[in-house]
């Protein structure tokens, strides 16, 4: 093979790269923003933009005359200017650019951190600068770092409905969680029929609407835009260590933690309560599950969890 085609040859190997590269920056960007936290999805994108740049330097050595001849025209000048205004229009988070992050997944530009260690599980949510939650549960003695349960931790309202997963185990491990399950499907279920609802020939938004303790946006509990008057919610944990029999049970049943919040009353510390272990029981055909109180015929799960304390520091908002 020639030199030159050689080149050629690498050139559009390498163009081909870093547009397929790109595509997957691209995707995952735009799934990091609808969805929830997932360590997955932000990591695909974080490495693969590794590997874009890395690409990006081989497309600039296998275009540098091109790229000179760009590098001396006018134009240069007016695209730095653009891109300098438009990066401190963004790093300022004025009100529209947070008006369009309050449409991402999480509330705003919000920080979820979950990491799990021999003794302790640790979680950080900070949804504002002046809002830090963060909840560590200490493991018990049933706990096995090797095999570690699976925990999801979700927020809901007074009425009982989910507003927002925190924290949610793999798609193949959900069966194991069985009440955040359910809390989730019906979450999607009751955003997919106000969405619907039309009133005068015009949709209503019920998943923001503001019905006293029914709303299902959890900027309206934790970032409430009327902060003396805020509603009450409640952070939840339901854990389960798949295959751990005991007694009557071939698979102990998991266990729900949870604790009430209420900025009105605020407190730094509080320790979550066991509510109790899900049962399904369902009505006039419609899934349903109810949380039973923990007796004797429950074992080691009680030991997954020594204690979980949440602490909530809040400060003054700089809006």
């Amino acid at each position: 093979m020639s030199r030159r085609l050689r080149r050629s040859w690498q050139r559009r190997f390498v163009t081909l790269l870093v547009a397929l590269t790109f595509a997957v920056v691209a995707v995952t960007g735009v799934l990091a923003f609808v969805r929830g936290f997932s360590l997955r999805i932000i990591g695909l994108h974080a490495l693969m933009g590794f590997v874009f740049v890395a690409l990006i330097g081989f497309h600039v050595a296998n275009n540098i005359r091109p790229l000179k001849r760009y590098l001396r025209s006018e134009t240069l000048w007016s695209c730095i200017a653009i891109t300098a205004v438009l990066t401190i229009f963004v790093w300022q988070q004025p009100g529209p650019v947070r008006a369009l992050l309050g449409l991402s997944g999480n509330i705003g530009p919000a920080m979820q951190r979950f990491e799990m260690s021999d003794d302790e599980l640790v979680f950080q949510y900070v949804p504002a600068e002046h809002y830090k939650m963060a909840l560590r549960v200490k493991t018990g003695e049933a706990y096995d770092a090797e095999n570690p349960p699976k925990v999801a931790i979700w927020l809901e309202n007074q009425g009982a409905y989910h507003i927002k997963t925190l924290h949610s185990p793999e798609a193949s491990d959900a069966e194991s969680l069985p009440y955040w399950s359910f809390k989730v499907r019906g979450w999607e279920k009751a955003k997919q029929e106000a969405e619907l609802k039309e009133v005068d020939g015009e949709e209503i938004d019920g998943v923001t609407m503001p019905t006293p303790n029914g709303s299902f946006d959890p900027a309206d509990y934790i970032l409430p835009a009327d902060p003396e008057n805020p509603m009450p919610y409640k952070m939840l944990i339901e854990i389960n260590e798949p295959g751990d029999a005991h007694g009557m049970y071939e698979d102990q049943p998991s266990l729900v933690y949870s604790v009430e919040i209420d900025n009105a009353w605020p407190k730094t510390f509080q320790l979550l309560e066991i509510l109790g272990y899900p049962k399904r029981e369902d009505h006039d055909d419609k899934e349903a599950w109810s949380l039973y109180y923990v007796d004797e015929r429950v074992g080691s799960a009680v030991n997954l969890i020594d204690s979980a304390l949440l602490t909530i520091e809040r400060g003054e908002s700089t809006d």
